[in-house]
């Protein structure tokens, strides 16, 4: 499955690189076709009084013309996109946009071509109206009247100039009222071929004051010529000239320190400054006129042309998209009838077009190709009908059947399971098909190895350990492992042998017990008052004969129950009052240790054997006790406890957990349970086969575990609904009368 979705994975990477591209070059081309007219007016608005070259014209026009082109191309895509999507087609519209993309390409490179070439004409003939030799014969003309006006200009005031200098230099400081100086600025003005003259001070940066004139003018007059901004101009000019129609001044300082100014005016040469400054004026105006007015046809040329352009490319591109559709037509039935039969439906056709070309050979061999798919699909739907039906059977076998059935490849990984071998090997729900063998029974792995094909193995340890008997067939593809769980076959036959070993024993061993014990009591009585009664011998041996045939009818009563355990006889009785009798019983015997009792309130009853349940209970408190013993004594140990549990489950379930802290389970925990397997040197190991017997009968299960802290937890858990169905007589009706119930030393019935 994973190399079957790796090739979509590696083709979707370019086509997602491609449309990230072609994104950003939309984003692209719609800031240039924003960003560009705003740069050409931006451009043209710079030179407003200039009729631009053939190169600028036409290069404006194609720097606004391409990006609007290559959109319109783009929106063309979206649009062949858009159809696409509507269609049966896949591929993203890839087939409109190329045949669109070419119809336009063919339509635009030609239109831009003339476009620029009947603009680079038109603007070669407008050139001739703002030549650049026409501009520099009229700059020529104009630069030679400006200069004439520079030359008269600097004239008066290099006169202005000199004379403050003279005045500067005679008079280092002026006096007020004297008529030599008076005279001697007439004589100044007379020679300078000037009309009038004023030297004034400044005092307090605005207020001024005429020391000497001639022929000054009116006073609104001179303040406007004399401003505050003339002044302030003067403090880092040499001097400051104007002129209207009548006069021309200057204003030049004749010494800073003192605030001390001179201004002249003479009327010569006005006329001469008025007349070459309008007439150029006039003549400057002309010249812009005729100007704009190229510059305004070059631009309406070109918005002409860059709307035809746009006209153009877009009735191709609307062209394109049309011849697209009609071209693409025929693909899309035959993509839509390619979809039904991948959707099952053999049965579709397509029209084969009248045309006789590519296409209609394509639709003709189409059909054919459907109609015998058509026929080999019928085919192979009966012979598959065959197989499911083979399919399913073999599913019914192998499911109904308990045995676990395994096939594995010849990589021994798993091919089939059934789930009688998923529950045999502990799998949960989990699909193990694929898993290797090794990893879900390392067991049938090795039998593998060693080429058996029958063979008895023990699967797992501790209390899970299964015997399985395993059975190994070959295949042509692998092999087949077939397995059965023989466990409870062994313990039952392994409990029957030791059952007829018990009857054994106790039929051959039983029946001299009694007479032995007569004759040793018959001995200790006749004989017993003649022996001296400091010789103590005698007396030693016959009870030790007496005791040691009580311990062997003893071991001999507990052959005969394991071997002939009595049908137990099911009551409703309480739980609670048979556990408190089997703890009061060794609460009594052994006061140095605590008993505790943890039960609800009320206490749940339970359909069962009263003598049958007691005699487990009795059992497994005992082994409790001596385990709590077995640890031996010291300070250091802490009190030796034992607290029995009562707990109702759910799902009709009654646990009953005895916990101790003892020295816990043997390192053989899992064959505790077995007939004469026991740990302790006086044991006959029936005990806990005994318990397990019983409480089996009673719908029940047993389990030893450690306990927190050191220790054994046996827990001991009850079908209720199964030992409902079991009540032999109502409760208090025949058998044994429940006991009153009697309360442990240290503990209660709790709630």
């Amino acid at each position: 499955m994973d190399a079957v979705t790796a090739e979509p994975l590696i083709k979707a990477t370019p086509r997602k690189r491609r449309i990230t591209a072609i994104s950003a070059l939309e984003i692209v081309v719609v800031t240039l076709a924003v960003a560009t007219p705003v740069a050409t007016f931006l451009f043209v608005r710079n030179f407003s009084h200039q009729v631009f070259n053939p190169g600028v014209a036409a290069s404006l026009l194609l720097a606004n013309l391409l990006p609007y082109v290559a959109l319109i191309v783009l929106i063309g895509r979206r649009i062949a996109i858009h159809r696409a999507a509507k269609s049966a087609l896949a591929g993203g519209g890839r087939l409109h946009v190329r045949l669109v993309a070419v119809f336009t390409l063919m339509a635009s490179i030609p239109i831009v071509l003339t476009v620029i070439a009947a603009s680079v004409m038109f603007q070669s003939g407008v050139q001739l109206w703002g030549s650049e030799r026409a501009r520099s014969v009229f700059n020529a003309t104009q630069s030679f009247g400006e200069q004439g006006q520079r030359v008269v200009i600097e004239r008066w005031t290099g006169e202005a100039r000199t004379m403050a200098a003279d005045v500067a230099n005679k008079f280092p400081t002026v006096p007020l009222r004297s008529p030599v100086v008076q005279n001697y600025l007439l004589n100044q003005t007379y020679n300078r071929n000037l009309f009038q003259f004023v030297l004034f001070r400044v005092e307090n940066e605005k207020n001024v004051t005429a020391l000497y004139s001639y022929d000054a003018p009116k006073t609104d007059v001179f303040a406007a010529r004399v401003s505050a901004q003339v002044i302030n101009l003067l403090r880092d000019e040499e001097s400051y000239t104007n002129f209207d129609t009548q006069m021309l001044w200057v204003v030049t300082p004749v010494d800073r320190s003192s605030n001390l100014f001179l201004y002249v005016a003479t009327p010569n040469n006005v006329d001469f400054l008025n007349r070459q400054y309008h007439e150029s004026d006039r003549i400057s105006a002309e010249f812009d006129a005729l100007q704009a007015r190229a510059r305004s046809l070059q631009l309406q040329l070109n918005g002409v042309l860059f709307g035809v352009a746009l006209l153009i490319v877009s009735i191709a591109t609307w062209i394109a998209l049309a011849v697209a559709d009609r071209l693409v037509k025929p693909v899309e039935q035959l993509v839509t009838a390619a979809r039904r039969v991948a959707g099952g439906d053999l049965t579709a056709r397509v029209d084969i077009p009248l045309t006789g070309d590519e296409i209609s050979t394509l639709s003709d061999a189409f059909n054919g190709m459907t109609e015998r798919l058509e026929q080999q699909t019928g085919a192979l739907k009966s012979a598959n009908i065959q197989l499911e039906s083979r399919r399913v059977l073999i599913e019914a076998v192998m499911s109904g059947v308990s045995a676990g059935v395994i096939s594995i490849d010849s990589q021994r990984s798993v091919r089939l399971i059934n789930e009688s071998a998923i529950e045999l090997l502990h799998q949960g729900e989990q699909d193990l098909v694929g898993h290797p063998l090794a990893e879900l029974a390392p067991e049938l792995d090795a039998l593998l190895d060693t080429g058996d094909r029958e063979a008895v193995i023990q699967l797992g340890s501790g209390g899970d350990a299964r015997t399985l008997a395993v059975k190994v067939t070959s295949d042509e593809a692998g092999k087949v492992l077939t397995f059965d769980d023989i466990t409870q076959q062994l313990n039952d036959q392994r409990r029957a042998a030791w059952s007829d070993v018990a009857r054994r024993i106790a039929h051959e061993i039983k029946n001299p017990l009694t007479p032995i014990q007569l004759a040793a009591e018959r001995l200790k009585r006749r004989y017993g008052k003649k022996i001296e009664p400091e010789d103590g011998t005698f007396a030693q041996l016959t009870d030790t004969i007496v005791r040691q045939v009580g311990d062997l009818r003893r071991m001999v009563d507990e052959f005969s129950s394991f071997a002939r355990m009595p049908k137990p006889m099911f009551r409703q009785e309480s739980l609670l009052d048979i556990a408190r009798q089997a703890m009061f019983l060794h609460e009594v015997a052994h006061p140095t240790l605590r008993f505790e009792m943890d039960a609800p309130d009320p206490a749940p009853s339970l359909i069962c054997d009263r003598r049958q349940i007691g005699q487990a209970f009795t059992n497994i408190v005992k082994n409790a006790v001596e385990a709590i013993e077995a640890r031996g004594e010291g300070e250091a140990l802490p009190q030796g406890e034992i607290v029995m549990t009562i707990r109702p489950e759910a799902e009709g379930k009654l646990t009953l957990t005895l916990a101790d802290n003892g020295i816990g389970l043997p390192v053989e925990r899992d064959r505790i349970v077995e007939p004469y397997m026991t740990t302790r040197s006086r044991g006959t190991g029936l005990g806990l086969a005994i318990v397990k017997k019983i409480v089996e009968e009673h719908f029940g299960t047993i389990n030893f575990s450690d306990r927190p802290g050191g220790g054994t937890l046996v827990t001991i858990c009850f079908d209720t609904d199964q030992l409902a169905e079991m009540a032999s007589a109502p409760e208090g009706e025949g058998g044994e009368e429940p006991r009153p119930a009697v309360l442990t030393r240290t503990g209660s019935a709790k709630s």
